[in-house]
């Protein structure tokens, strides 16, 4: 885990420090003390969030900083209990209890548990939100005793923009103007957030639990309720973005209504007769006004999750009453439930900022963070965009004057020279990523956003768009307050789904407001900003840059290197070599400081106009003139002939024993050291034996063999049936997991009489340890795994189902102009090699191409040729994929071919994916010719010295091929699974 430097965080420093271990067992798949001491369902849900082995093979993952926000949360709460944030810190960090601490902490509003995650924009808090929402609601489902779990959850949005996005991620995205709750991203992406078992929980949860700001208070689910809405509600107030609802009562503002003598009198005659308004419809709608409140304080538990929590916390001038009040909402809704309200809030910017005199505003941290990643670890780890600042020649001449002009009365009369040079700046800077990015991607689209310092400046920076630069009215998108309330919620629908699909459409190109998109505005597309606006707060400047942050570009391989060259290169300050994924901030006097702190610590460059190309020397390589002719069809088995799995046998005697002697084992474990734990108040000893860097810590052989066989069966379980259906059927219902007690006791007799040279008793002078030392536990589950993959027998009931798939469906692949070997006998007319090492693969290519016996071929991309890649299991026992380098076609025969340096011959796991590839080829050649192009599929693995030797003797690559191929195993002698 990241340990914060920042003495301001001190329970994320602390937390921090003590899961740093625990993080790291549980990626490995190992026993820790934080899976210990949660409930089993949270036990269950870490492993299947974090665990490298249970993970692998899934689209999606959790990064670092998401994984340390749940874990530091999850600890917190449920193995630290604090009922207070004072206890919390009593727990955590006494020693920062400071008499002005104390005083803080002491207020009401801090006497319940409440966390508050640090992460910075773009690093995915709603991935972290949905966990936690999982995670509270399985656990209240299985103990609804337990004070620590709810299944009624509040989350608050700070405006429209994140109101709709929240909308969208629990009751999905709208379409022809219908929510689809296919799309919400709890469902979309349950493979992430749920094991199978408790899919179907969490779906009636998102069903019927999903209740809208208007509906508060007037359904209340069984079942458990995720209630969205915007702060305002519980203030009191109304957020003007959301247009006629403020209005629905019949309600204007008049001159006066800020008169504490009208307020006092209207308080006591709230009725005027005759008055606009108060006819008995009005009078219902505002009286409902109140039952939201009502019916959140009579939940009986509820989580509050805060999403940019800046808003709840902060106190701004012209909102304090606000604040206030929302924060007296808060404090009566959990007043009436105790430890059983539990507050959560997300922000990357959660602290206050004071300023003394002309100095630089001091940011006042809220108390409650328990993680911190902020935006400097996102940026060195390539979460979000690299930021380059835009310094053109012409605008360091020019005074440049960001405020609009005005008249002798303050009105906005036009913008200002600076100002349009900007605005012009950053049209340029679009047009050159636009045209460069589309050779590569034309469904890479990159877009402008202009922030402007208030909504009349809004108006003339959409002339000056239409009538000086000439875009069109759908080149351009205005997006703020004014603009909605002059259209109305039904004009404003389109325009809100404009925005929300801007990664999608090729117009707008350019986006403009005030404020409303500084928060929850979640589009990849923004490279370059233009900052028309003066700020002195450091949450606004961080806020208008983090609309720009979110990757643009992710997966494709050649990308990610470039990428990463580009991030090395500026942080040597040298230009960068390509602009994938780089933010272009048009340069703005009021950002300067901000700049300053990037700069030092070597994450922002500065730029030039003309010298980078946005691409670098990346290419788009379509398909040749007359492809057809080199197309390679491989047949994909979508289900074999349907299979029923029969339950395993083994000879455990008859596998392979360990390499290593017992009594060399016996003299390790004897002289390396013991380790034990001493309680300070009562002196006793106690402690747990642990191997670092092995499988897994034991504190005995039953324990021992439990361990090694969930290993075993979970692995095997999971993982390598041949037809794409029994993969799904096989990870959902594991069959080995319900043989578990058969599968230990071959263990166990493994163990006893063949892992060793002689008969090894494990109870005998706790000779059990020998087996945690590194490589005997990994030997045993290895052997275990293979075997009983191997074993998977199964017996046909229908035919198989085959699909033609061809090389060139995937339509086009990138490279660099460095890597790419010009092809005549391929789909593409060149192909990719690696950047590094890639002189063998360049080498068969040229060959290839020169042989007249063969057809054609290609180079296997491991990324798009997914229908190629075949399941093995790996030399520890664990799952992996695998993609051979090449097809090649004859008259006669179609070859899969592994190129491997000399050196890489004798690799335990080569010989593992060879014989994954092998048993893929012999269920393909158990087709009928008609469904493999009427050849015989063949695998080879080529060593480097083979073709060298070959192709130096002026023999052709085709005979190398047919003299090299490994023919095909006689019936049942190779596994038929992997």
């Amino acid at each position: 885990m990241r340990i914060p430097i920042d003495e301001e965080l001190p329970l994320a420093r602390e937390i921090s420090i003590r899961l740093a271990d625990d993080a790291r067992a549980i990626e490995s798949g190992e026993p820790c003390a934080l899976l210990d001491a949660v409930t089993p369902t949270t036990a269950e849900l870490l492993r299947w969030w974090f665990d490298a082995s249970l993970s692998a093979g899934r689209r999606d993952a959790f990064h670092e900083g998401q994984r340390d926000a749940i874990l530091a949360i999850v600890y917190a709460h449920e193995v630290l209990g604090a009922s207070t944030l004072r206890e919390l810190y009593e727990r955590l960090a006494p020693s920062s209890l400071t008499a002005a601490r104390r005083d803080e902490l002491a207020h009401e509003r801090h006497g319940h548990p409440k966390y508050a995650a640090k992460l910075a924009t773009g690093t995915g808090k709603t991935w972290v939100m949905n966990a936690l929402l999982v995670w509270q609601h399985l656990n209240h489902l299985a103990a609804p005793a337990d004070p620590r779990f709810s299944s009624n959850f509040l989350v608050v949005a700070p405006g429209l923009i994140v109101y709709e996005r929240l909308l969208d991620s629990f009751r999905g995205r709208r379409i022809d103007g219908v929510r689809d709750p296919s799309t919400s991203e709890l469902h979309a992406r349950r493979a992430l957030f749920t094991p199978p078992r408790h899919e179907r929980a969490i779906a009636a949860l998102l069903a019927s639990g999903v209740v809208e700001k208007h509906e508060i208070g007037l359904r209340v689910p069984r079942g458990g309720m995720i209630a969205v809405t915007n702060w305002h509600l519980l203030a009191g107030a109304e957020d003007p973005d959301f247009a006629g609802e403020a209005a629905d009562d019949g309600r204007r503002r008049r001159r006066g209504d800020d008169d504490p003598a009208r307020a006092a009198v209207e308080s006591m005659f709230p009725l005027s007769p005759g008055a606009a308004g108060h006819a008995l419809e009005s009078l219902d709608r505002r009286a409902a006004r109140g039952r939201p409140l009502e019916s959140l304080v009579e939940l009986p538990d509820l989580v509050v999750l805060n999403d940019e929590a800046h808003h709840v916390h902060a106190l701004r001038a012209g909102q304090e009453t606000s604040d206030v009040e929302w924060q007296q909402s808060l404090t009566a809704i959990a007043a009436t439930k105790g430890r059983r309200f539990i507050q959560l809030d997300f922000s990357a910017t959660p602290y206050d900022e004071t300023r003394s005199g002309g100095k630089r505003p001091h940011r006042r941290y809220f108390p409650h963070i328990v993680v911190d990643f902020d935006l400097h670890a996102a940026m060195q780890r390539g979460l979000v965009k690299a930021i380059a600042l835009d310094k053109r020649v012409e605008l360091a001449a020019l005074p440049l004057d960001f405020a609009a002009e005005r008249d002798e009365h303050g009105a906005v009369v036009g913008l200002s020279s600076g100002q349009r040079t900007m605005i012009r700046a950053g049209l340029s800077k679009l047009a050159l990523l636009e045209a460069q990015f589309a050779a590569i991607d034309p469904e890479r689209r990159p877009k402008l956003l202009i922030v402007t310092e208030d909504t009349l400046v809004s108006r003339h920076v959409e002339q000056f768009l239409l009538d000086s630069e000439g875009l069109g009215a759908e080149d351009v998108l205005r997006v703020d307050s004014g603009r909605r309330s002059e259209l109305g919620p039904k004009e404003w629908e389109p325009i809100r789904a404009r925005l929300f699909d801007l990664d999608r459409q090729a117009r707008p190109r350019v986006v403009f407001s005030v404020l409303m998109l500084r928060e929850g505005f979640d589009v990849d597309s923004i490279c370059v900003v233009v900052p028309l606006r003066s700020a002195g707060s450091g949450i606004l400047l961080e806020q208008t840059i983090g609309r720009g942050l979110r990757l643009m570009w992710r997966g494709a391989p050649v990308v990610e290197e470039l990428k990463r060259e580009t991030r090395e290169r500026m942080r040597r300050r040298l230009e960068p070599a390509n602009h994938f994924d780089v933010l272009f901030i048009i340069e703005h006097p009021a950002f300067q400081a901000f700049y300053d702190e990037l700069l030092g610590d070597g994450l922002l460059a500065i730029v030039g106009d003309d010298e980078t190309a946005a691409i670098g020397d990346l290419e788009r390589v379509e398909l040749r003139s007359g492809w057809q002719e080199y197309d390679l069809v491989v047949p994909e088995i979508v289900r074999e002939h349907e299979e029923e799995l029969v339950e395993p046998r083994l000879d455990p005697l008859a596998l392979e024993p360990c390499r290593f002697e017992l009594a060399v084992l016996r003299r390790a474990v004897g002289s390396g050291e013991r380790w034990s734990s001493h309680d300070l108040e009562t002196k006793t000893q106690y402690g747990d034996y642990r191997v670092d860097g092995g499988v897994m810590t034991a504190t005995g052989y039953n324990d021992f063999l439990a361990r090694i066989t969930r290993r075993i069966t979970t692995v095997v379980g999971r993982a390598f049936t041949p037809a794409a259906a029994r993969f799904s059927a096989a990870s959902r219902y594991p069959l080995l997991a319900t043989h578990r007690a058969r599968i230990a006791a071959w263990v166990d007799r493994y163990v006893r009489a063949r892992l060793f040279a002689e008969p090894f008793d494990p109870g005998f002078d706790e000779g059990w340890r020998v087996l945690l030392l590194p490589g005997v536990a990994e030997h045993v589950a290895g052997v275990f795994s293979t075997a009983l993959v191997e074993d998977q027998r199964t017996h046909p009931v229908t035919s198989a189902l085959v699909e033609q798939r061809s090389i060139a469906e995937i339509g086009s692949i990138t490279m660099r102009a460095r890597d790419a070997v010009p092809s005549r006998k391929c789909v593409f007319p060149a192909l990719r090699v690696a950047s590094r090492g890639g002189g063998l693969e360049r080498r068969f290519i040229e060959w290839a191409d020169q042989d007249s016996r063969i057809e054609a071929f290609v180079k296997i991309d491991e990324h798009a040729h997914t229908f190629v890649q075949r399941p093995y299991l790996r030399a520890d026992g664990l799952p992996a994929w695998y993609s051979p380098d090449f097809l090649v076609r004859t008259a006669e025969a179609v070859y899969v071919v592994e190129t491997k340096a000399q050196s890489a011959l004798d690799h335990p796991n080569v010989e593992r994916k060879h014989r994954a590839a092998s048993a893929w080829i012999e269920a393909l050649n158990r087709l009928p010719a008609a469904s493999r192009s009427g050849r015989r599929w063949h695998y080879v693995l080529l060593g480097e010295d083979a073709v060298d030797a070959w192709r130096g003797g002026n023999g052709r690559l085709s005979e190398l091929l047919e003299l090299e191929r490994w023919s095909a195993p006689p019936s049942g002698g190779a596994p038929t699974l992997y």
